[in-house]
């Protein structure tokens, strides 16, 4: 199972699972014992964000950093924190970063001091992708589009996380049949893998090596799905 540095930085495409995946490694590392603070930086999409797990991280003691507007219907591109201080904190850092180049813009405010982190061995940046977006069915698509939130946040990514899925539709077939891009992928953008994500309901895929499966529950549902018990 992949382990994580100080300061992770989640990236991807919209709708790539970014969020489920922030929100799963905070709650897979305050199990551990371990500090986590995440910081909502979706400065894009006001919906399916990590700010909507604020009372389910409060009880699991991980510390959640948010835009005052998240969760409200007042969408300001704007962050009330010091990015810095939080890098410079105890115990781990989540960035969930907004979806895209647009997403990665904002980030790039930033990437001087996360690069430092990153030139000291303290930071990971994770592209994270699902083969079931239309955008982003093979390798090729995936690696265009990684490599423009690469350019737009001035920072380079240092692994991948395998994050194909259709929600509570979710079949191991589909990941395994996701496997052979994945690792297209891979070698396009010679990175190396830092998981392949399974929910906790579907069975594991034969061809997902044991060392990079990381077991998530489903945190991001649609109103009318029941929620999870690791968010509640």
């Amino acid at each position: 199972m992949y382990q994580p540095k100080k300061i992770i930085v989640v990236t991807g495409h919209f709708g790539s699972g970014k969020t489920n995946f922030s929100a799963a490694l905070a709650l897979h590392l305050a199990a551990q014992g371990k500090a986590v603070t995440v910081v909502d930086f979706d400065l894009v999409n006001p919906y399916f964000r990590t700010a909507d797990f604020r009372e389910a991280f409060a009880k699991r003691g991980i510390t959640l950093r948010a835009p005052d507007y998240a969760n409200t219907n007042v969408d300001i591109p704007s962050v009330q924190f010091d990015l810095g201080g939080l890098a410079a904190g105890e115990g781990h850092l989540i960035i969930d970063v907004g979806g895209d180049e647009d997403g990665a813009v904002a980030l790039g405010r930033y990437a001087h001091v996360l690069n430092s982190y990153a030139e000291t061995g303290e930071l990971d940046m994770l592209g994270v992708v699902s083969f079931r977006r239309y955008l982003t069915r093979s390798a090729a698509d995936a690696a265009e589009y990684l490599r423009g939130i690469e350019r737009a946040s001035r920072m380079k990514l240092t692994h991948l996380v395998n994050n194909t899925n259709l929600g509570m539709e979710t079949k191991a077939e589909m990941i395994a049949q996701s496997m052979p891009e994945f690792e297209a992928l891979c070698r396009e953008m010679n990175l190396p893998a830092a998981c392949i994500t399974v929910p906790d309901f579907a069975d594991t895929p034969a061809n997902v090596p044991a060392e990079l499966l990381f077991r998530v529950p489903v945190v991001v549902r649609l109103p009318w799905m029941p929620k999870s018990e690791a968010v509640e």
